[in-house]
């Protein structure tokens, strides 16, 4: 748990991102369940996801 703890006081914006990509990857994948997208398509959701959830924690953190 220290490690955690740690990381985070070393990381901040780092745990941060990875905790809004987790969330916002789970809710794009449990809405999109039915819709029938590729694989690809789906995969590229993921990214593009991952990619907005740094650029929300980046803008959050302007000082």
């Amino acid at each position: 748990m220290s490690f955690l703890r740690d990381f985070y006081t070393r990381h901040p914006n780092l745990v941060m991102w990875v905790v809004l990509a987790i969330g916002m990857v789970a809710m794009l994948v449990w809405s999109a369940k039915d819709v029938g997208l590729l694989p690809t398509q789906l995969a590229a959701l993921i990214v593009s996801t991952i990619l907005l959830a740094g650029l929300c924690v980046w803008i959050i953190n302007w000082e």
